[in-house]
């Protein structure tokens, strides 16, 4: 899968998922509506500060994020870690006015937060690419995310 393939693959997803531990070690994903990306290796996803996942990734960092096509048959998982932001800076950076459905409170609401994903290697499988499967090195993520600057890829919610 090339580097192209990746980010088209990202771009097209309307979704992710979402992997983490919780609180009793036990294995958890969650749908994660369209994130903002940079490049392959930084995401940014906004979420209810309330939920589960956030809870214990304030707790256990460390995290997975998944994103599939399965009609084009490829995916790629980013392994790395999740950082829970509550800063305006963040908030503000992803915020849409139709999220003042979900966050009555606005960009201030006590339950609106942005979890940062931050990979460190992944996997990616395509069954349509010559370079069909592989793995990818932290180096590798860093090199294909440097330059690229923060942009939404799916607009629709």
């Amino acid at each position: 899968m090339t580097q192209e393939e990746m980010y088209a693959l990202i771009s097209r997803s309307k979704v992710a998922s979402l992997g983490y531990t919780d609180e009793e070690g036990r294995q958890n994903i969650r749908m994660v509506f369209c994130t903002f990306h940079r490049g392959i290796g930084v995401h940014l996803i906004s979420t209810n500060t309330s939920s589960a996942h956030v809870q214990s990734l304030l707790k256990n960092g460390n995290a997975c994020l998944y994103f599939s096509d399965a009609s084009a048959f490829e995916a790629l998982c980013l392994h790395g870690r999740a950082v829970v932001h509550f800063d305006r800076e963040y908030r503000e950076l992803i915020w849409h006015p139709q999220d003042v459905q979900y966050y009555p409170g606005g960009v201030e609401d006590e339950d609106y937060c942005v979890i940062e994903f931050i990979a460190d290697s992944g996997r990616f499988y395509s069954g349509h690419s010559e370079n069909y499967k592989g793995d990818m090195t932290g180096q590798e993520i860093e090199a294909m995310t440097a330059g690229r600057t923060l942009a939404e890829h799916c607009t629709e919610a």
